[in-house]
């Protein structure tokens, strides 16, 4: 009789070893990608900052002020026959993490001030949750 030929095949240790590898290269990957996106959201906050900024000083123009509050921007307050608008869409009064953006009127910078309070949506911070302000 002659001896069958034995079948090679990858052993547990050696696919368990591959799994661990591709285990660590995914982790990586993952932490350059989710950097990305946090920097992407923070740069288009940035931009949106610059937009609804220009929608709030187009209601000043056909107004005559700034809105009390941004929700003016979407709907007509009651009685006035000089608005224009809408001059945004509801989801351009919150920023790209979800948050609302800040807004006082009358202003401490100007007119009005508008605030992307970063990806924490709160006052202060460093990095990607540092405030930003129309007037910067």
């Amino acid at each position: 009789m002659l001896p069958l030929p034995r079948a090679r095949g990858f052993t547990l240790l050696e696919m368990l070893a591959v799994i661990v590898l591709l285990g660590i290269v995914a982790t990586i990957v993952v932490r350059q990608v989710g950097g990305n996106v946090d920097k992407g959201k923070y740069g288009a906050g940035k931009a949106q900052l610059a937009s609804l900024s220009m929608k709030v000083e187009s209601y000043a123009l056909d107004m005559g002020a700034p809105p009390k509050d941004l929700a003016q921007l979407v709907d007509r307050p009651a009685g006035d026959s000089r608005w224009s608008g809408p001059y945004a869409k509801p989801s351009d009064l919150k920023d790209p993490f979800g948050h609302p953006f800040g807004y006082r009127f009358p202003g401490q910078h100007g007119s009005f001030d508008l605030i992307f309070y970063g990806q924490d949506g709160q006052p202060g911070g460093e990095g990607y949750n540092a405030d930003l302000g129309n007037w910067e």
